[in-house]
């Protein structure tokens, strides 16, 4: 027996659409090596734009080991290994036993790799602020209380089979 499709329905993936189309415009500009590059100049640090990602990632999340790295930032596990270490070799990241499992080695932020996340978070802050000049104080409000909890429920039902709803 076929399925009747409400108003709702229509509605709703219309909706689905937009957000959809929304999103892929953001990861987009995200995913731009021309944004990352900005940014670190922003900041004034010399970093390389394909490594801050993942700096600010470890900073944010870390402990962390390379794999949820890996998974976090979209990219193969052995390009992240690669990555970490030329983090290492600079001093910003470092590799420690995992307090939960000793066989696996997370990766957390060492003083020097903070400075340059405070200075990265910095030139955010400043590159926010011009983006958001037009806004209204609420509508960013808003905007950011309905962003963290798409984010979280978007973590939520990521990782769930999807065989429970709400």
């Amino acid at each position: 027996m076929p399925m009747k499709k409400s108003v709702q329905d229509a509605h709703m993936s219309a909706r689905t659409r937009a957000l959809h189309d929304a999103l892929l415009k953001m990861v987009g500009v995200l995913s731009r090596p021309d944004v990352d590059e900005r940014m670190v100049r922003e900041a004034g640090i010399p970093l390389e734009g394909a490594l801050f990602p993942l700096l600010t990632m470890v900073e944010r999340f870390g402990p962390i080991g390379i794999v949820e790295l890996a998974n976090r930032g979209g990219r193969d596990y052995t390009t992240v290994s690669r990555q970490v270490s030329r983090l290492e070799a600079e001093d910003l990241v470092e590799r420690r036993a995992d307090a939960r499992d000793a066989r696996v080695r997370a990766v957390v932020v060492t003083p020097r790799g903070k400075a340059m996340t405070d200075a990265l978070d910095a030139a955010r802050e400043r590159l926010v602020r011009a983006m958001f000049a037009g806004w209204e104080s609420d509508e960013i409000d808003t905007l950011v209380r309905l962003l963290q909890r798409f984010a979280s429920d978007l973590e939520t039902h990521a990782v769930s089979d999807g065989s429970s709803s709400r």
